[in-house]
């Protein structure tokens, strides 16, 4: 096990004092078996309420509504988390799914076909004659998907974008080169693509990168394999996911789950600043 200190701050600078309607925020690490949250404190300003629910994919969602205008918003969050997964490649498949291509239980069928479906329909072909490319058929499911996750590590080029949302697969694959969203969502459809049912993850990545701070959150890839449940594939990086990383939201759609999501009512004639620090600690 070890413990990790996540810092989060988010700032918006307006032009003037706007009205802050209500925003979404996803910041708080999925806990579970392998992730326990021992602390977390969240600042925000100005004064606020807030109400902590569960969305459809059980994220710890909170709801903030202001009480009064501002020229500033400010959202800090600080957690302290033990991480227990040490191993990540200890497991074994369901005997059916080893090889692919296979189909799932017939009693899984009904939950993951929702995470089989690809949002992309446009860039299908696309996707398919990316994965032509590397002669899938009869090969083992795990190490399938570790070709995928490596080849889009090794063969594009990581840029970091401040625009909202993702490209869309086809973007990336002629551009070569995209953010960790981008990278997630083309691996996503892949699998989608394949008949591999898919998530998209918001999260953290702790790296030497992170220690330092002026980072941002990270994305990757969870597909769900029978004998193991969802495995972590982090494209940008190409690893199978560890201890490394911290899952914050998960979504069928991976432009649904931005760790801060809302609007204001002003002065639309410039928009406002924002400034992102995300921190990572690894704790002795």
């Amino acid at each position: 096990m070890q413990r990790l200190r996540i810092q989060h701050l988010t700032e918006y600078l307006y032009a003037g004092s706007v009205i802050l309607n209500a925003h979404r925020l996803l910041l708080r690490p999925r806990e579970g078996h392998d992730v326990r949250i021992e602390s977390s404190k969240l600042e925000i300003s100005p004064a606020y309420n807030i109400k902590w629910q569960r969305d459809v994919f059980d994220n710890s969602l909170a709801i903030v509504n202001f009480q009064a205008p501002s020229d500033r918003l400010t959202i800090a969050s600080e957690v302290v988390i033990g991480h227990y997964e040490q191993a990540p490649f200890d497991f074994l498949l369901e005997e059916y799914a080893v090889q692919f291509p296979f189909a799932y239980a017939r009693g899984e069928q009904g939950d993951l076909a929702a995470f089989q479906q690809p949002i992309y329909l446009q860039d299908q072909r696309h996707i398919r004659d990316w994965l032509h490319g590397f002669a899938l058929g009869g090969m083992q499911t795990f190490a399938l998907l570790v070709i995928l996750n490596q080849s889009i590590s090794r063969e594009f080029r990581y840029r970091m974008r401040e625009e909202a949302g993702v490209q869309s697969p086809a973007q990336t694959l002629n551009q070569r080169s995209g953010s960790c969203r981008d990278f997630a969502t083309l691996l996503i459809e892949a699998c989608r693509h394949l008949g591999l049912a898919s998530r998209f993850v918001s999260g953290y990545l702790h790296a030497p990168a992170t220690e330092v701070g002026n980072a941002t959150t990270h994305a990757w890839v969870e597909v769900y394999l029978p004998g193991t449940g969802w495995k972590g594939f982090d494209p940008t990086v190409g690893e199978v996911t560890g201890n490394r990383h911290i899952a914050v939201a998960v979504a069928r759609d991976p432009e649904t789950v931005p760790p801060v999501c809302g609007s204001f009512i002003g002065p639309g004639s410039i928009a406002p600043i924002m400034r992102v620090n995300v921190q990572v600690n690894l704790l002795l």
